[in-house]
């Protein structure tokens, strides 16, 4: 049973998804950028064969000790400073940036320095609310763009695109995020959150409602 929930987990999640695609079992080293939300205690459990290696500005922001204790090394570390020299170059398989390059105002930069952390074959994925959250009506957590103070900066597919082919990259997959298990799903997502917190959490019409946008690449090279 605890098998099929893991296999589970690996194909609804968008996130684990392409983890799943790229590296299923096999052992792998993991650079989760912005690794908050006890994502190192969630990703272990999916993916036990992976070495986690978190990124974050603030080693106090929603960890617990078994994050940390689940992780080979954090670093913590402003982004926007442009100085990784503490993160190992060439050294990961795969690097995770999920709803963390709209808090920066120069992701457009952080990210070609970013790669230079990515072995060659290895795989990069990102995802952050695109040019549709501008238009979305505010809701509790985030749909409407600004619904986050802490945002900073619209990015588009169009515009990174080049950004990671000009760095020796090639576009597997991008677009608008759409979770068809996620949207289907929706009235019993919504009533989950009804009942855990009495209202509905905004990403449950993320994928409904095109919220977010995503890139997968892989680093060229051998």
């Amino acid at each position: 049973m605890h098998s099929f929930i893991i296999h589970i987990k690996r194909i609804v999640n968008i996130k684990f998804s392409f983890i799943n695609q790229a590296y299923g079992n096999k052992p792998f080293k993991l650079l989760d950028v912005g690794a908050g939300n006890r994502s190192a205690s969630k990703t272990k459990k999916v993916f036990p064969n992976c070495s986690y290696y978190g990124v974050d500005m603030d080693r106090n922001t929603d960890y617990t000790p078994e994050d940390f204790t689940l992780m080979t090394d954090f670093y913590e570390l402003d982004l926007t400073k442009l100085q990784y020299d503490s993160i190992p170059d060439q050294y990961f398989d795969y690097i995770n940036m999920a709803h963390v390059i709209e808090h920066l105002h120069n992701g457009d930069q952080v990210i070609p320095l970013l790669l230079k952390k990515l072995k060659p074959q290895g795989y990069f994925y990102i995802e952050y609310p695109g040019a549709k959250s501008l238009t979305l009506p505010s809701m509790y957590g985030t749909l409407n763009f600004y619904d986050d103070p802490t945002h900073v900066r619209v990015y588009s597919v169009s515009e990174l695109k080049p950004v990671f082919e000009n760095n020796q990259c090639k576009v597997i997959q991008s677009g608008i995020r759409r979770n068809w298990f996620y949207i289907l799903a929706t009235p019993l997502r919504i009533l989950i959150s009804l009942i855990q917190i009495g209202k509905v959490r905004a990403n449950v019409f993320w994928d409904l409602l095109g919220f977010a946008e995503f890139l997968f690449v892989q680093k060229k090279g051998s």
